[in-house]
C-alpha cells in the first residue's frame, strides 16, 4: 500500500467518528504539546483509532489527534509528531499531515524545537521558517504518484507563505516574543550534529537546525496547503557554545516558552 492509499484509508478511519471538517491543521514539536489545553476539543483520537497511524514514540510527544476550537478556527491538531528517526518510512511520517489536509484544512501550521545554527539567535527565540533544506531526508513523494493529491513534479520555489510570516510578524509584536526568519534544515537524527556538520550547514545558508518539518512541508505543499513554519530555537547548535545538548534541555526550554508560544500561534490564527 502507497502513501496516498494510506491516507484515504486513515481518511476512512476518521470519517466513522466524526465528520468534523477543520479549517486549519498545527502540529506540536518537542515540548510545545501545551497549545492544546487552550483548545476546545470536541474529539480525540490516538493512533490506536486510525489505520496506518504510527505511535510516537518520543518522550513530549502524546501521539494524540484533537478536533475542536481552537481562537475561534475550527482546527485538528496534531499532539506529538512522528519522527522518522523512529525508524519509520518516509509514507508514515508525513501520513498525519496528508490526513488532515484531505480532511479539509487549507492551512497547516508546523512548529518544532530547533538548534540556532546562526551564531545570532538564542535560546527563547523563534524563528519563521522562510524556506528549508530537506535533501538530508528522503522525499516521502518518491514511488508512484496520485494526481487526487498533486502533480508528479511539484514546485517548491516557495513552500512558506509570506502572507502568514507577515501575520506571524504581527503577533510576534503583539506577544512579546523575538522572532526570526530563516532557513531550517532538517537533519535525520536521532543523534545531534556534529560541530563540523553545523560549521558545513551555516555555510549551506541554514539558520536552525532540527529533526522534522522538513518531510511534512513537502507533502503538504504538494497538496496545495497554504504553510506557516515556527521554530523554537531551544539551543545553540553543536559547536556554537560549549554547551552539550540533550532532550531534557529541549523540553525544558520549550516549557519556558510556551505562554509566548502559545500567545504568538493564537495571534496569527486569529488573523487568519
Amino acid at each position: 500500500m502507497n502513501g496516498f492509499e494510506m491516507t484515504d484509508r486513515a481518511v476512512e478511519c476518521v470519517r466513522k467518528v466524526t465528520s468534523f471538517v477543520p479549517e486549519i491543521a498545527i502540529v506540536l514539536g518537542s515540548g510545545l504539546g501545551g497549545l492544546a489545553d487552550a483548545m476546545e476539543v470536541e474529539v480525540a483520537l490516538t493512533a490506536d483509532d486510525i489505520e496506518g497511524y504510527a505511535k510516537s514514540t518520543v518522550s513530549g510527544h502524546k501521539g494524540r489527534l484533537l478536533f475542536g476550537t481552537f481562537a475561534g478556527k475550527k482546527a485538528v491538531v496534531q499532539q506529538g509528531r512522528i519522527h522518522y528517526y523512529e525508524g519509520y518510512e518516509p509514507e508514515r511520517v508525513v501520513l498525519p499531515v496528508r490526513m488532515m489536509c484531505a480532511l479539509g484544512a487549507k492551512t497547516l501550521i508546523l512548529t518544532n524545537a530547533a538548534g540556532g545554527v546562526n551564531e545570532t539567535y538564542r535560546s527563547g527565540d523563534f524563528m519563521a521558517i522562510r524556506g528549508q533544506i530537506a535533501q538530508f531526508v528522503p522525499s516521502p513523494l518518491r514511488g508512484p504518484n496520485d494526481e487526487r493529491y498533486g502533480t508528479r513534479f511539484p514546485d517548491m520555489s516557495e513552500i512558506y507563505s509570506p502572507r502568514l510570516i507577515a501575520l506571524a510578524r504581527e503577533s510576534a509584536a503583539e506577544a512579546g516574543a523575538t522572532l526570526r526568519e530563516g532557513v531550517y534544515l532538517q537533519a535525520s537524527g536521532p543523534n545531534y550534529e556534529t560541530p563540523e556538520e553545523i560549521r558545513a550547514f551555516r555555510i549551506l545558508g541554514a539558520d536552525a537546525v532540527g529533526m522534522s518539518t522538513g518531510m511534512e512541508a513537502i507533502a503538504a505543499k504538494h497538496m496545495g496547503a497554504e504553510i506557516l513554519g515556527i521554530s523554537l530555537i531551544t539551543n545553540p547548535a553543536a559547536g556554537v557554545s560549549a554547551e552539550r545538548l540533550s532532550h531534557e534541555q529541549v523540553k525544558e526550554a520549550a516549557g519556558i516558552a510556551s505562554d509566548r508560544f502559545l500567545r504568538l500561534v493564537e495571534g496569527v490564527v486569529k488573523r487568519l
